[in-house]
């Protein structure tokens, strides 16, 4: 670095910041950058929140899958006759039905859960929609729209990535497997 800062040739090139050369394409412009950095951004936002979406619902499916089999279970067991069941028959009864009440306690906590996170992505999304729009003027239309977002199917989605399907389904529990509510 010594040995550059004496070459005559940098000293007089280093006078105006026009002789400076960017890394970057001459074309782009910093707007252009952070227009790019803005739709990199809200693509991650859109996988996080696609990601959480997917693991609620495994989670959801994991835990109606474990009480549809306790139930299976129970009902076998409350099949036989009360005259015929034995004390360790009632004693594993009551130990499934707490079983599966803490199992839909579980559950229920998941379904506000995902409700809560409903309501946060849909506030950030507002708030967004609010920068945007003191960031982008009306008369730059095309500037100012946020991004729609594609999914790997190619369909646009616009709403949130708690999609109606995905809610539904821990409302419903996990439909035709399951039948806790």
């Amino acid at each position: 670095m010594g040995k550059l800062l004496a070459d005559p040739l940098f000293l007089s090139s280093v006078g105006s910041e026009e002789d400076v050369v960017s890394m970057a394409d001459s074309s782009i412009t910093v707007d252009d950058i952070e227009n790019e950095l803005f739709k990199i951004e809200r693509i991650r936002d859109v996988l996080v929140r696609r990601e959480s979406e997917l693991r609620y619902m495994m989670d959801d499916m994991q835990l109606c899958k474990e009480i549809t089999r306790l139930k299976r279970e129970l009902q076998k067991l409350v099949s036989v006759p009360d005259n015929d069941k034995s004390k360790e028959d009632r004693q594993k009864e009551e130990e499934l039905l707490q079983q599966i009440q803490k199992l839909v306690e579980a559950r229920d906590f998941l379904v506000d859960d995902v409700e809560f996170e409903r309501l946060r992505e849909k506030e950030e999304d507002r708030e967004m929609a609010d920068f945007l729009k003191s960031k982008f003027p009306k008369n730059t239309k095309s500037k100012g729209r946020v991004p729609t977002r594609r999914l790997a199917s190619g369909v646009q989605q616009t709403s949130s990535p708690f999609t109606k399907t995905g809610l539904t389904l821990l409302k419903e529990c996990c439909g035709f497997t399951c039948s806790i509510m």
